[in-house]
């Protein structure tokens, strides 16, 4: 039977993926997508693909904590090593228990990645992935263990190897080869060792308890001290270079009982629910935080209707615009950063192209306001949950120590939509109404990508969790901290998390005394999810805006009118109103309910919108659920009057009124002199100033003129929304390759079949072809075309070599339909399809040999 398997054992990861069937090698594919880009001709180019350093590098960066110790073991593991072996540097003399659980998923899971490779008893890691993982002075191992006895006594002298022999108690022999043979079966004898090291002084073994967990390398002196001789002389410290000695890896196993690590991590840390709250009470504050940024969005984009801060010369929005911006938001600047960024990706505001380059809102921006709240909400979460622009970096620096700035270039990190899907997708696993601790997040992402994760709380992975916790809170996919109905339904996790229901309804928040239940995994956790398509999650989206609209508020038709200038609106108002409302009033305080004040400058700005003092009153009549009050009455009339009483054109300008004695208060006026007016006749003055600063400096003074024609007519201004040129929202950087999808797998994978068919089935040699010596067949035209004609009477399969018209060579399995013209029509089965090829082409034709039994 020992025999029957060592035939079969794969000799490389060639073989042993040869020896896969194709559900395995889907699996592959999925879990290292870079090894289908492009696809391999064959087995042999995909086993190669797959020991590069940069594709195992990504593959190692993509396993979770337990596992990554699983190849960590395997590497610092005698080559090739079996199952038990492994399996006890993990779990120790102890035996763990939770090791001995998890232990069948980890080593499957690098089995799977062909990261190890072999049977049980031969288990062997990707060369590659040793090398990187191998104790090394210049990489130390996580492991913290030195090198082993063989490697150690490379360089020493047989005559000192055989000191050691001695001084151990070892019997001398008569090579160097042998006497590091019994050395390391000391070393790896735990009875012999427990006796060897009862007799060291205790000094000697308090150097070896230093030294154990690592780092393994010492410096000594010329003369050392009777504590660390007492350890040379028998080996269990060896010297590396001049001053330098290192702790062999078999005494180090020997003193940590067996374990590669200190510490083994089998189980994912729990993610703690740091408070809990009633479903309803999450739900609600939610809908509130996402109608809020809906809000935001549109104060921004108004705030910029008529064209926003310019774009800097390297591109992206300036420091002084930036805290602009924050004020005019009432925000702090990173919020205001993060709001930007949103209504960018999202693919509402863009630079418009101009010679004066300026930020300003896209057409797409006018579509997104005639959607329903519901809706333009889901356009905003979407486009946060997959985009890879992170507003947390802005303010950093780049590679080239240049400041990030919002809007600009090197925003994008491609770990961010992983990450933002991961964290959310952990609330989900927590009890309906649950928030999590931040650091039990992070801990529990830095076990899952343990290769990307550092032990510090300010790498990349740690920074997004806490940037994707606050922005969820910040749109509404999550209230108070916890992950809302609409949330659950926005990632596709709508039936995934447990719903425990408390005795009472009331709100309750979890302290040291009072956890929530915990579901902790047995072994490892789910595989992340796969990369949704646009369909899926449009769909996810549609069912997030169903469970949001009705929590949404409904706009209201009316606002409250009060004696001291001022509109209450109690609630969101209906866009019509609202626009016309912005207009004829300035937004005094926001909050739950909207303070607009009624000023002399925002009632004549309604005027100049083209609405007459009795649209005003008749607007305010029908829109106010209180009297409309005196005052505020009086001071339409009184603008109105006024309004237009001066005219101004363009003759450089002018002022014309029927009013001498106005014109001669206007002249007299101090504050008049910048304009350099003088009278041209009665009712006419001049102006050495253009019509609209002519119009804005008798504002300025208390006037009200109006703007006319060339044709004497009175000029109605409308605001204006200034638009950029249609754009596109800004395509996320992927993370690597992305995941193909079924189709592309199922193509592959018969593609790489067949390459491997007409790569390693064996031909009949020839005497222009002697056999598979990685040559293409070469036979004269004449025996070409006799076998093709051959082939297709009996429908044999040949084995052709073939240059295209790019004069690329290579070699195919094909079975000759038809042979006519110059050409021969097959069924390729490297291609998996039917071809025609030239004859002239063909280099040579052998025929396959007879299969073995």
């Amino acid at each position: 039977m020992s025999s029957d398997e060592k035939q079969v054992a794969p000799r490389s990861l060639a073989e042993a993926l040869r020896a896969k069937d194709d559900g395995s090698l889907a699996a592959l594919l999925r879990a290292r997508p870079d090894l289908i880009t492009p696809v391999p001709t064959d087995l042999t180019q995909l086993a190669t693909r797959a020991g590069t350093r940069a594709s195992v590098i990504r593959a190692l960066e993509r396993l979770d904590r337990f596992t990554l110790q699983t190849a960590e073991a395997l590497a610092v593991a005698p080559e090739p090593a079996d199952r038990e072996t492994l399996l006890a540097l993990l779990a120790g003399d102890e035996n763990d228990p939770a090791v001995v659980g998890a232990f069948p998923h980890a080593l499957a899971a690098l089995r799977e990645q062909a990261l190890v490779w072999g049977p049980d008893d031969r288990l062997r890691l990707v060369r590659t992935a040793r090398e990187l993982l191998a104790p090394s002075p210049q990489h130390p191992s996580p492991t913290g263990l030195g090198p082993t006895v063989a490697e150690a006594t490379a360089g020493m002298s047989p005559g000192r190897i055989q000191e050691i022999l001695t001084a151990a108690g070892l019997p001398t022999t008569h090579d160097a080869v042998s006497a590091v043979a019994s050395l390391t079966a000391l070393f790896t004898d735990r009875a012999r060792m427990a006796d060897l090291l009862a007799a060291a002084p205790p000094d000697s073994l308090d150097v070896l308890s230093r030294l154990v967990w690592g780092p393994p390398y010492g410096q000594v002196t010329a003369e050392p001290a009777a504590r660390l001789r007492w350890l040379l002389a028998r080996g269990l410290l060896l010297p590396t270079a001049p001053g330098t000695v290192v702790l062999p890896r078999e005494v180090a196993l020997h003193l940590r009982a067996g374990r590669a690590h200190r510490s083994t991590e089998p189980l994912p840390p729990a993610v703690e629910p740091a408070a809990t709250h009633r479903p309803q009470v999450v739900d609600t504050t939610a809908a509130g935080q996402a109608y809020t940024s809906l809000a935001t969005i549109e104060e921004l984009l108004k705030d910029w209707d008529e064209g926003g801060p310019t774009v800097l010369r390297a591109g992206g929005l300036s420091v002084r615009d930036l805290k602009r911006t924050a004020v005019a938001l009432d925000v702090p600047e990173p919020v205001a950063a993060f709001w930007v960024e949103l209504a960018y990706a999202a693919g509402l505001l863009a630079s418009d192209g101009e010679a004066d380059e300026r930020y300003a809102a896209t057409p797409a921006y006018d579509e997104w306001l005639e959607l329903p709240a519901a809706g333009r909400w889901t356009r905003l979460a979407t486009a946060w949950l997959s985009g890879t622009r992170t507003a947390g970096v802005i303010g950093g620096r780049d590679t080239k120590e240049r400041t990030l700035a919002a809007l600009g270039p090197g925003l994008d990190r491609s770990a961010a939509p992983e990450v933002r899907h991961r964290v959310l997708t952990l609330l989900a696993a927590l009890p309906e109404g649950a928030s999590a601790s931040p650091d039990s997040v992070v801990a529990r992402l830095h076990w899952e990508r343990a290769l990307r994760g550092a032990a510090s709380s300010d790498d990349l992975r740690a920074r997004l969790a806490r940037w994707t916790l606050s922005e969820a809170e910040s749109l509404g996919i999550t209230g108070r901290g916890a992950l809302s109905a609409h949330g659950r339904a926005l990632i596709g996790a709508e039936s995934s998390a447990p719903a425990p229901k408390t005795d009472s309804g009331a709100e309750q928040a979890s302290g040291p005394g009072d956890k929530l239940p915990v579901h902790h995994h047995r072994h490892h956790p789910a595989p992340p999810p796969q990369p949704r398509s646009p369909a899926e999650l449009a769909s996810a989206a549609a069912r997030a805006g169903k469970l949001l609209a009705p929590l949404l508020p409904e706009p209201l038709d009316h606002v409250l009118l009060q004696a001291d200038l001022t509109a209450v609106a109690p609630g969101p108002l209906q866009r019509p109103l609202a626009d016309t409302l912005d207009v004829l009033a300035d937004v005094e305080s926001k909050g739950g309910a909207t303070v607009y004040r009624f000023t002399p400058g925002s009632v004549r700005r309604a005027l100049d919108a083209g609405r007459s003092a009795s649209d005003l009153h008749a607007f305010l009549s029908e829109h106010s659920r209180t009297p409309v009050p005196q005052p505020l009455t009086y001071l339409i009339d009184d603008v109105a009057r006024r309004h237009g009483h001066l005219r101004i054109g363009s003759a450089s300008a002018y002022v014309r009124c029927d009013d001498d004695a106005l014109l001669n208060e206007i002249i007299a006026d101090k504050r008049s002199q910048g304009l350099r007016l003088r009278r041209l006749a009665p009712t006419v003055l001049a102006a050495q100033a253009d019509p609209a600063t002519l119009l804005e400096g008798l504002r300025s003074m208390g006037f009200a003129p109006a703007a006319e024609s060339a044709e004497g007519d009175v000029l109605i201004t409308r605001a204006h929304a200034h638009r950029t040129p249609p754009r596109t929202a800004p395509e996320p950087v992927p993370d690597g390759p992305p995941s193909p999808d079924t189709t592309l797998l199922g193509a592959a994978i018969r593609a790489i079949r067949a390459g491997d068919l007409a790569s390693t089935t064996p031909h009949k040699p020839t005497a222009a072809a002697p056999g598979r010596n990685g040559t293409l067949p070469r036979t004269t035209s004449a025996e070409t075309l006799a076998t093709m004609q051959a082939a297709v009477l009996t429908g044999d399969t040949l084995w052709i070599g073939y240059v295209n018209a790019e004069g690329s060579a290579s070699q195919r399995v094909i079975a000759p339909i038809k042979v006519e013209g110059g050409f021969v029509t097959a069924y390729d089965h490297t291609a998996d399809e039917v071809r025609t090829y030239p004859l002239h082409r063909v280099t040579g034709v052998a025929e396959l040999a007879d299969e073995q039994a």
